[in-house]
């Protein structure tokens, strides 16, 4: 069995590989088969988002015949939602203030917006969800979510974009001040991986493939979002 995940990201790829290993005889990011693809993201959700990228993955290897059996391709939806901003940026994340501003804009303008906010009023979490589209048509999704507070002033040099200003109170850190491996444990990447792996994990034969659709194992806790065959 192979996943394919929908990124260029490096550091990504070795949190996935870490997480998934032992699913998959195979973990590779989309450019390692030397697809430049990307699916246009026009959902009004994180799991939309992450539909369309690993769905249009997956029709982009049938058609250039690259897809096999056993394949299941992963996409991954991402962002910083503040309670103050009415859950924005959000799905917008990557997008806030125009796709080519740098973090350092955002993070300060996202500072200023909230500089009357105290308190509670100050919540904000990253939410990630990951789409798995497997060769057969089956689409499954997980989510995790990483609470915190956004700073009075971005710190750290860890991590990336908006990590630097989600303040973690029982850590007394920001996200971009824990160490990469403590991170990695508790993010909402890491939880929605997590929670992929143990999804799958009954879907794989002892001999390395998928279980075809009428013989799966049923799930002991059902998929953060139903499961969604086509008619």
């Amino acid at each position: 069995m192979r996943i394919i995940f929908a990124t260029h990201n490096k550091n990504k790829m070795k949190e996935v590989r870490a997480i998934l290993s032992d699913v998959a005889d195979s973990i590779v990011a989309k450019s390692e088969l030397g697809i430049d693809f990307e699916p246009a993201e026009t959902g009004k959700t994180f799991a939309e988002n992450a539909e369309q990228k690993a769905v249009g993955i997956r029709e982009y290897m049938l058609k250039h015949d690259m897809l096999e059996d056993d394949d299941i391709i992963m996409s991954d939806d991402s962002g910083l939602c503040v309670n103050y901003m009415l859950g924005m940026p959000g799905i917008y994340s990557s997008r806030y203030l125009g796709e080519d501003t740098s973090y350092d804009i955002k993070n300060a303008r996202i500072i200023k917006e909230l500089q009357y906010a105290e308190g509670d009023e100050r919540a904000a979490h990253f939410t990630c969800n990951i789409c798995a589209a497997f060769a057969d048509g089956r689409i499954y999704h997980t989510e995790g979510i990483f609470e915190g507070l956004i700073a009075k002033e971005p710190k750290g040099e860890n991590g990336f974009g908006y990590d630097p200003i989600l303040y973690l109170p029982e850590y007394g850190k920001t996200s971009a001040e824990l160490p990469p491996e403590e991170k990695n444990k508790i993010s909402h990447r890491a939880k929605a991986l997590h929670q992929m792996h143990d999804l799958l994990l009954p879907m794989v034969s002892a001999d390395g493939h998928v279980v075809p659709q009428d013989k799966e194992v049923a799930l002991s806790e059902p998929p953060f979002r139903e499961d969604r065959r086509p008619q």
